[in-house]
């Protein structure tokens, strides 16, 4: 595994891992404050070793090893990392050739696993970049701030908006890390892309019927609201009991079972 890093526009580094591999590409993408190594993507990087396949992780600016504090990046910004680095794995299969020689070695197609709101993050990346050939969206965080914002008092919601900041709950590791009302903008922003058509891509939700963070309907009112404009868009969801963190043995086997499928 080898790090790397990449240079945002304001020059911050984001800071990843990478498995140089054959055949395929995972990308994984992480979830809100979480950090790129956890035991999704430990058994991900397990799995593509055994296979010989690529593998990817990385930190969002602002967070965990790559430069940059909380709260000083939008949920656009994240976008950006998250596209940057498809990008990267799209551009060759070793960075360390020249441009010419990674320009006449196609790159393997990328396959994006997301969770909670990297599969929101994964989705918005797949219908950008064709480099992506398949999306495994876990618990995916649709509108994940908007709907935040919807779900509280009114009172509590025009305090965040009026003090820039709010903590998603009263968790210790939220406290610390306020959610600025302008991801709550940057949310609604992105949302409204769903309106376009969207890029087939093969899509599948994987979402506990447990989750009291992001609630199963939410996957599957997308699913209906994707197949409404393509009724042939191959995606589809799988609900199976347990919470939003689908961590268990027994989760980390389905989610197994759904990146070799077909190979």
């Amino acid at each position: 595994m080898d790090a790397f890093t990449l240079t945002g526009a304001d020059g911050t580094m984001l800071r990843g891992d990478r498995l140089e591999g054959k055949d395929r590409q995972i990308l994984f993408i992480t979830g809100f404050l979480s950090k790129r190594w956890g035991n999704k993507s430990k058994a991900l990087a397990q799995w593509c070793r055994e296979r010989g396949w690529g593998f990817c992780c990385f930190d969002f600016r602002g967070w965990g090893d790559s430069g940059g504090a909380w709260g000083e990046y939008r949920l656009l910004q994240w976008l950006e990392d998250a596209e940057a680095v498809t990008k990267m794995l799209n551009d060759g299969p070793d960075l360390t050739h020249p441009p010419q020689a990674r320009r006449d070695t196609p790159s393997p197609r990328v396959t994006i696993v997301g969770n909670s709101l990297g599969g929101w993050l994964a989705w918005l990346v797949a219908q950008e970049q064709p480099a992506v050939e398949e999306l495994i969206l876990i618990a995916p965080a649709f509108n994940m701030m908007d709907l935040r914002a919807s779900q509280i008092s009114a009172e509590r919601r025009e305090r965040w908006q009026a003090t820039g900041s709010m903590p998603w709950d009263d968790e210790p590791m939220h406290r610390d890390a306020p959610i600025p009302w302008h991801w709550v903008e940057d949310s609604q922003a992105l949302w409204s892309r769903r309106f376009t058509m969207p890029r087939r891509v093969k899509a599948t939700i994987l979402h506990g019927l447990q989750d009291a963070v992001i609630k199963p309907d939410g996957s599957w009112a997308f699913v209906q609201q994707v197949l409404s404009q393509d009724p042939e868009f191959p995606i589809e969801v799988l609900f199976k009991t347990g919470d939003h963190r689908l961590s268990s043995p027994d989760h980390l086997e389905t989610v197994r079972r759904l990146v070799l499928r077909g190979r």
